[in-house]
């Protein structure tokens, strides 16, 4: 849970980015928006995973059971 979780979020966001910014340029205004609701919610989701995973990690190191 370093550097990795961030590069995800990074490329997740640049993908999101250029992808949203192509189709509206199209005049798809609406497929950009649900475009950029699907990478805050793909987002969400990984960070969601790595919170857990901290949890997990505090737990085991004060020894809470």
């Amino acid at each position: 849970m370093g550097i990795d979780l961030i590069l995800k979020v990074a490329g997740i966001g640049l993908l999101v980015g250029i992808l949203a910014m192509v189709l509206s340029e199209a005049g798809k205004k609406e497929q950009a928006q649900m475009v950029t609701i699907a990478g805050v919610i793909v987002v969400l989701y990984i960070v969601i995973q790595g919170i857990a995973d901290l949890f997990v990690l505090i737990k085991s190191v004060f020894k809470l059971y």
